[in-house]
């Protein structure tokens, strides 16, 4: 190893172990601040942010740049693009979050002893949130809302597409923190793009970080998984499906499917795999695809369907299993929610799913045998949002099964202890 590759690894080491040093010790004043100063924090942000509209397009039109001239998707630029009303929209999201009651100092459970001691179960922060993220600058801000809203530090590191879009709304986030006279390094972003510093944040800064979330696809989620030393709250890709059974209404099963396919094509809880039971192809199957091909998706299925319909190009297995972030939607036919249901254990993310059906058994069986965070009956999976679910906005949409499941808001970023009140028992 050269003299200048070590001096270049032990700077970014250095800017990390600072970052940590100086989230620790907001962490600690951020945990016993009132609900009013964080809100007064959480209003000043989203002024800001309205104020700094101009600022933040001019950033991203940059990063947009770059990232047309690094040839990315059509679904990752629509992830990465900004505009002024979706700079409203986040304004927007950190008001609500504002608007949310305060998570922390809640008692939870409260008993008695026999021997007279009162034991309550109290809401603390996590302590400091370490999140890494694709390019989605809005996570920027809704992580750092959520976060300063539950009392806890954050270490923000997202996508190198991102990175001016991002440091634009941190700093109207900053500007939040200031107003209310909290301190500045309660949310900080990672000063580089340089892949060694998500390294370091993994495993090297346990003493400062409590709990690692990350964001994005398949291989980053298996890298965060396994490099972190400390705690990880998974979010994994959505492979997300829709069952239309033979009991649908057909006018609905069509306005759902669509919706949930091609409302947004790149979001987590866009729709990946669409299963329709076999029986009902000749009453419900045309409108549906009629409405996908018009809005310019691209079907794929089993040959039987591929015979049925010309639109439809023949799916390979791999298809069962590609998140595609794509105006692209692969079909399988089932012949009741028991084939449903086996499908989705076998291919999917554990994201979310939903069923079209008026048979009550058939969507009981579904909902208590699907094993996803997030199960709808008769409804997009598009609602697989913390906003829509009334949390205000979210980190992302957990999929494991330990801490948090589903959407992750303000409950999720927080702990517990027990605090005890006594007369001067003594133990036996």
């Amino acid at each position: 190893m050269t003299a200048a590759i070590r001096e270049h690894d032990e700077s970014i080491r250095s800017k990390m172990r600072t970052l940590g040093e100086n989230a620790r010790e907001a962490a600690r004043e951020l945990s016993h601040a009132d609900a009013a100063t964080k809100n007064r924090a959480l209003e000043a942000a989203a002024s800001y942010m309205r104020k700094s509209i101009a600022m933040i397009l001019a950033a991203n039109a940059l990063d947009m740049n770059s990232a047309r001239s690094k040839g990315l998707s059509g679904a990752m630029l629509d992830r990465l693009e900004l505009n002024a009303e979706r700079i409203e929209a986040i304004a927007d999201g950190i008001r609500a979050i504002q608007q949310l009651p305060d998570p922390i100092g809640d008692i939870t459970k409260e008993w008695a002893r026999p021997n007279g001691l009162l034991i309550k179960r109290v809401s603390v922060p996590l302590g400091v949130i370490g999140i890494i993220y694709e390019s989605r600058p809005n996570v920027t801000a809704d992580a750092s809302a959520l976060c300063l809203k539950s009392g806890n530090a954050i270490i923000l590191r997202g996508g190198s597409e991102s990175f001016r879009s991002s440091a634009a709304i941190l700093a109207c986030m900053v500007a939040g923190l200031d107003a209310a006279g909290l301190p500045e390094s309660a949310i900080q972003m990672v000063p580089t793009t340089d892949r060694d510093a998500v390294g370091i944040l993994l495993s090297d800064m346990s003493e400062f970080v409590d709990v690692i979330i990350p964001r994005g696809g398949k291989s980053l989620i298996a890298r965060v998984q396994q490099d972190a030393r400390v705690p990880v709250i998974g979010h994994l890709e959505g492979l997300c499906h829709v069952y239309v059974h033979k009991s649908a209404q057909p006018d609905m099963a069509r306005d759902v499917v669509l919706n949930a396919k091609m409302r947004r094509t790149g979001i987590c809880g866009a729709a990946e795999t669409l299963l329709i039971d076999r029986s009902v192809l000749n009453t419900h199957w045309r409108s549906i695809a009629d409405a996908l091909v018009s809005a310019g998706c691209e079907l794929r299925g089993e040959p039987e369907l591929c015979a049925l319909d010309a639109r439809v190009n023949p799916a390979q297995e791999s298809d069962w299993d590609t998140e595609y972030l794509d105006a692209i939607l692969s079909v399988k036919l089932v012949n009741d929610v028991d084939e449903a249901v086996a499908h989705i254990a076998k291919h999917g993310s554990g994201h979310t799913e939903s069923i079209i059906a008026e048979d009550e058994s058939t969507v009981e069986k579904f909902q208590q045998q699907v094993d996803s965070a997030i199960v709808l009956h008769n409804a997009s999976t598009q609602f697989a949002d913390g906003g829509e679910f009334g949390m205000g906005a979210e980190i992302g949409i957990a999929t494991g099964r330990v801490h948090a499941r589903g959407p992750v808001g303000l409950e999720q970023l927080t702990s517990y202890k027990y605090v005890i009140e006594g007369s001067g028992q003594t133990r036996p």
